[in-house]
């Protein structure tokens, strides 16, 4: 039997089974398809970083009103347990930083600033830093907001007076734990304004938020 010739077949150009002739397919993006990620990309970021920023500031801010919230527990627990009255004091100092000091009354007539200052309502520890304030978030008020008092209603002034206890700057427990009324204002300099205040009657604390919208405090 002759041998036939087989030829070489071109699959290239070889119609497939469906009639279509297969080519080679040529992966990639053309510069205007890339140009549309890359807006797309831009656009997305623009619009998320603001939210990132705020969710931040709302977390900084949450967590400076817990901090002062541990003190003033801290402030209760030793109140009771050593059937005692002492009192906070909150400083701040140029960069924005805040630290607060325990002290004990030892004259009956209750912590007094001129008894700290004479020494005769001794300090109980060593000064403590609040790490969470800082250059975003201090004691104090936003500017260009006149808030109300999460009490009366009122308007608010001595705006440069954050830590309110009555006239006071020292927030105060008895030995069963009640509490010279007060609170104190946090804010992130821009538009927030958070207030840990104190309940006279249990010595409980609550962190209430401002909205400079409808003027009105709300329970965090």
């Amino acid at each position: 039997m002759p041998i036939r010739k087989i030829q070489s077949v071109d699959l290239s150009r070889a119609p497939s089974r469906h009639g279509i002739r297969c080519r080679r397919l040529v992966f990639g993006y053309s510069l205007l398809e890339i140009m549309v990620v890359l807006v797309l990309i831009v656009f997305t970021t623009t619009i998320a970083i603001p939210s990132v920023l705020a969710w931040t500031r709302s977390l900084r801010m949450r967590l400076a009103a817990a901090e002062v919230v541990g003190a003033m527990q801290s402030a209760r627990l030793y109140a009771v347990r050593h059937q005692a009255n002492v009192a906070l004091k909150f400083r701040t100092d140029a960069r924005g930083g805040v630290s607060w000091t325990l002290y004990r009354d030892e004259d009956g007539d209750g912590v007094r600033n001129d008894d700290i200052d004479a020494g005769r309502d001794p300090q109980l520890g060593s000064t403590r830093d609040l790490t969470h304030f800082g250059r975003l978030v201090r004691l104090g008020f936003p500017p260009g907001i006149v808030p109300r008092d999460p009490g009366s209603g009122k308007r608010m002034d001595r705006l440069d007076d954050p830590v309110r206890f009555n006239r006071s700057d020292l927030a105060s427990w008895s030995e069963l734990g009640t509490a010279t009324p007060g609170s104190i204002y946090i804010t992130d300099g821009d538009r927030a304004l958070w207030a840990v205040r104190v309940n006279q009657v249990i010595g409980r604390m609550r962190v209430l938020i401002y909205d400079a919208t409808t003027e009105t405090w709300t329970q965090d």
